[in-house]
């Protein structure tokens, strides 16, 4: 059974509020998935909430996120506004990104959260560019950069963590192994299986957490930062975790034994920080509100008009 935490109330409360927001609002977009009102690819992210949680509470609001396409748990512990997620979802114009990118595609420059980038692998070179950028102007930013153990099989992963290393700027690589690139098992595709280990080949200070516990992925993030922070160089957080959907919405997932993904929600990161009742509760009723008013600013947000689809497009000059 998922271990249990009782101290840090404050930290703890606010992890478990951050958690309970993003699989509420997954829960909710499957329903409007089912009802038609979202469209599209949409890849879940529900079992890996601590990790965007304990990730993005040991960073401040002048830190940098770059995110995948599995985003929406990022998104929201960054501070994007779930109403305005949930706008992008609907393919409405109030949207993170004008309607235009959908579920896979959440930007918002204001928090400095750059995407929602449908490669794999995709965000590691944005990454050490707002990183290289941040070191030239001397600015004390650190860049958190998520992708999942996928990603390390990518040629872009070998060049951005060599470079990084090489000229030693501010990264947190922050990979998220849930065990499958999209159907294929991590031990079927790679020969090295301990992340961390080979991350460290680049001599990157690196190691392994257990990413189904949003206090442990807090304390780790936050010693990362801190050393990043301090002109230490990159680090690399294996986050050791699990999602309990398929890949995406169109997955029928049949390469997984039902027995093992029941084996992972015994580790479920909501049970892992316990509150008292009254406090879980009240943290429900918010978040189920805020949802609602969430839904109903998509519902009535309005489509792009036609007479504005090649905005953007074509230069404007």
């Amino acid at each position: 059974m998922a271990r249990k935490s009782r101290t840090q109330p404050s930290r703890d409360r606010e992890l478990l509020r951050q958690m309970l927001r993003i699989r509420r609002f997954e829960e909710r977009c499957v329903e409007l998935y089912s009802g038609e009102k979202i469209r599209g690819f949409m890849h879940l992210y529900i079992g890996e909430e601590a990790v965007a949680a304990g990730v993005c509470h040991a960073l401040t609001p002048e830190d940098t996120v770059v995110s995948t396409y599995r985003e929406h748990g990022h998104a929201l512990a960054r501070g994007v506004p779930a109403k305005t997620i949930m706008a992008e979802m609907y393919g409405r114009v109030s949207g993170t990104s004008r309607g235009r990118g959908g579920s896979m595609h959440i930007f918002d420059a204001a928090r400095r959260f750059y995407g929602g980038n449908a490669i794999v692998g995709g965000g590691l070179p944005l990454a050490v560019g707002l990183a290289l950028a941040d070191k030239l102007l001397e600015r004390p930013r650190v860049t958190a950069c998520f992708f999942g153990e996928g990603a390390m099989a990518e040629g872009e992963f070998h060049e951005c963590l060599n470079l990084a290393s090489l000229w030693r700027l501010p990264v947190l690589f922050a990979c998220e192994n849930n065990q499958y690139a999209m159907g294929t098992a991590l031990a079927r595709s790679q020969a090295e299986t301990d992340l961390a280990l080979r991350a460290a080949a680049y001599d990157v200070a690196a190691w392994p957490v257990d990413g189904m516990d949003a206090r442990a992925v807090a304390d780790a993030a936050g010693k990362a930062c801190e050393a990043v922070r301090a002109g230490a160089g990159p680090h690399f957080l294996e986050l050791r975790t699990y999602r309990f959907r398929a890949h995406s919405m169109y997955d029928p997932d049949r390469y997984r034994d039902k027995a093992e993904i029941e084996q992972w929600k015994h580790r479920d990161p909501l049970d892992v920080i316990e509150l008292p009742g009254p406090e879980t509760a009240e943290l429900e009723k918010e978040i189920a509100q805020e949802l609602d008013e969430a839904i109903d600013f998509a519902e009535r947000a309005p489509l792009e008009p036609v007479e504005e689809l090649t905005r953007f497009v074509y230069s404007e000059v």
